[in-house]
């Protein structure tokens, strides 16, 4: 059966499938990166863990992948296939893409960034599935964007298109590691509204699930903590509605976990920030964690779609003098 590799590299730990030419994954696996080893580990980690799904494929459906897609976090050059940068795993300038293809008998393999591919499967077959335009936003430890256009997700000129935890809503504000003050994401991701709590609750284990159960609860100083973070929020996607005009916005992440609780209040404060701008349909992510390793298997299955698409055609057979000879002509009558 035909199928591709299909790896998510997070944080902390992988997972990895393989998808058949429909997106749907036939195998899947988990491991640790074991990132505490350092970065020369990890990327021996995903090349022995591409290898073993390699030969699992190859075993189970009678051939091997046709091609790879791996998501990483941090920067990502797309086009050359290399892991820039990524603070969490310690690695810079990785030639991923080479070295999986090496690893796997030079098989085409595609390289993205972890939340565009997410939202890549959640554009084509995900809550976004139809819409010509999108905004894919996971709310996590940080807070990141996919712009889905027809089916495909932009990238940018220099890779760092939908950066939207880094717009500055409230100017002052904490300091970011990005090198700004009072980015989105010191407000409004899951980890984020987590400090938030652990504060206001003086519960220094306290996080983002806690902080939205006190609120369904009606905590006051939940509600107070969650208010912050939803009109932080809801300030940040107006933004990007006025340049972006997406038809659906695609809520994602931990804090997304929250449901209605999350929803309901986010909704009426994009609602009340419009005016001109047209209000898109805000819903929640519906592939959950598999939105990575879904996302990697479509990137492989693009490239092989490419491939097929600018092929040169070949030439039309031509029969030999002795086949010419040995077949005679057709003869109606």
């Amino acid at each position: 059966m035909r199928h591709v590799i299909a790896l998510d590299v997070g944080g902390t730990g992988m997972k990895a499938a393989l998808a058949g030419p429909g997106g749907e994954l036939l195998h899947q696996a988990r491991r640790a990166t074991g990132r505490e080893r350092g970065p020369e580990a990890v990327v021996a980690g995903i090349l022995d863990f591409a290898a073993e799904l390699r030969a699992y494929g190859a075993d189970r459906f009678g051939e091997p992948a046709r091609a790879a897609g791996v998501a990483v976090p941090g920067i990502v050059d797309a086009e050359r296939g290399v892991a820039v940068y990524a603070a969490n795993l310690g690695w810079r300038d990785v030639p991923l893409r080479t070295l999986l293809a090496e690893r796997l008998g030079s098989v085409p393999v595609a390289l993205g960034h972890d939340v565009r591919t997410g939202g890549l499967a959640e554009g084509r077959i995900g809550a976004g599935r139809g819409a010509d335009r999108f905004l894919f936003v996971p709310l996590g430890t940080g807070i990141a964007g996919a712009i889905g256009i027809d089916g495909r997700v932009e990238a940018g000129a220099h890779g760092f298109a939908g950066e939207i935890g880094h717009v500055v809503v409230r100017p002052g504000g904490p300091a970011c590691p990005c090198g700004q003050r009072g980015c989105l994401e010191r407000f409004a991701s899951a980890s984020a509204v987590g400090q938030a709590w652990a504060r206001a609750s003086r519960d220094p284990e306290a996080d983002a699930a806690d902080c939205a159960k006190a609120v369904e609860s009606g905590d006051a100083r939940a509600l107070a903590v969650w208010r912050d973070a939803v009109d932080a929020l809801a300030d940040g996607l107006v933004t990007a509605l006025t340049l972006l005009d997406p038809r659906v916005l695609i809520i994602g992440g931990g804090l997304a976990e929250a449901g209605e609780t999350l929803f309901s209040p986010l909704r009426d404060a994009v609602r009340r920030r419009v005016t001109f701008q047209r209000l898109p349909e805000i819903v929640p992510a519906a592939l959950g964690d598999t939105a990575g390793c879904l996302g990697a298997g479509l990137m492989a299955w693009d490239l092989l779609d490419t491939a097929a698409s600018t092929a040169p055609a070949s030439p039309a057979p031509t029969a030999s003098p002795a086949a010419t000879a040995a077949t005679p002509p057709e003869v109606t009558t």
